[in-house]
């Protein structure tokens, strides 16, 4: 993995700690909210700036760099 510095924005951050808590996307939608559609496109953008595949991966890289 490469490290990506690419900034979470603030909403980024809601969702991730979500997903950290084992939160779906409708709980996430719910507890924000927003659409699941919109959960699933912030999803894909943390994943994206985090240079990870996977949710597991994006919590675990976050807690890692001090993001979480």
């Amino acid at each position: 993995m490469r490290k990506v510095n690419r900034n979470l924005t603030k909403r980024e951050l809601e969702v991730l700690r979500l997903c950290k808590e084992g939160k779906t996307n409708i709980q996430i939608a719910d507890t924000l909210s927003i659409s699941t559609h919109t959960v699933k496109a912030h999803i894909s953008s943390i994943l994206d700036k985090l240079d990870v595949s996977c949710r597991l991966l994006a919590v675990t890289v976050a807690i890692e760099r001090g993001i979480l």
